[in-house]
């Protein structure tokens, strides 16, 4: 077998082996909340307005390219359920994951790999305490709960702004609203909240796993930042594939 396959189900293994860990700590009530509610805090409230913003920018777009056709053919009624659509099922959720990977993926993995690399880890274990308890339970469930969060406001955020230029070139702010909530459905809405969640997990993870395999010093805390960020997205985009085929399937 090449070393790319072994690679590869060694990275799987290890995913596997943090996620099912953690939840056997989670389920003993063996969660340790201060540092969840600091992660929550550093994950989601210091990367919210990034994500905010990005979302906006493409509700705007979103708008931007259909709104003039739309007019002209009549159709200016469905742009606002094409936007929110859209946010709600794709854009929110993938693009608030991909903005926690690059900002707090990146962040982990070179926390707990500065830990690793300095032997703090190593002292973890000395002194009788996991590192999936006490590092990577936290960052899963904090990550996870706050992207689902931030998804929601990246919904809002994502309507309003397509609302803004959807309106500026000439569509009625009634006919906006109520395609809106004519055609958006709460199924829409919570799968999207569920990929989100799920993109949670996977940027956790992926953070803390490389992070833990860090070796090298801080030459290797480079490659695990940097390998995170590129794994984390890649599973993003690759996952969001396969849930829409499963929750949106064609009919």
């Amino acid at each position: 077998m090449s070393s790319y396959a072994l690679s590869f189900f060694r990275f799987w293994a290890d995913l596997w082996v943090l996620l099912s860990s953690g939840l056997s700590y989670f389920f003993k009530g063996e969660l340790e909340r201060k540092e969840t509610i600091k992660q929550m805090y550093v994950i989601g409230v210091q990367s919210l307005p990034i994500a905010l913003l990005t979302v906006a920018f493409s509700g705007m777009v979103s708008a931007l390219y259909t709104a003039t056709a739309s007019v002209e053919l009549g159709l200016s009624y469905y742009i606002g359920a094409g936007v929110a659509i859209a946010m709600a099922r794709e854009v929110a959720p993938v693009l608030s994951g991909v903005v926690v990977a690059a900002r707090a993926g990146s962040a982990m993995a070179a926390e707990i790999g500065s830990m690793k690399v300095t032997e703090q880890i190593d002292a973890l274990r000395a002194i009788g305490v996991s590192p999936i308890q006490y590092l990577v339970l936290p960052r899963v469930i904090a990550t996870s709960v706050v992207l689902v969060i931030m998804t929601i406001y990246a919904n809002i955020i994502g309507d309003l702004g397509g609302y803004i230029v959807a309106v500026n070139y000439g569509v009625p702010s009634a006919s906006y609203i109520n395609s809106i909530l004519h055609y958006l459905t709460p199924y829409d809405f919570f799968m999207g909240l569920i990929k989100a969640f799920i993109f949670g997990l996977i940027i956790a993870l992926v953070g803390c796993r490389e992070g833990l395999r860090t070796e090298g010093g801080a030459e290797g805390v480079g490659r695990a930042t940097t390998s995170s960020v590129v794994l984390s997205i890649i599973l993003i985009f690759a996952s969001d594939f396969v849930l829409a085929r499963i929750m949106f399937p064609p009919k």
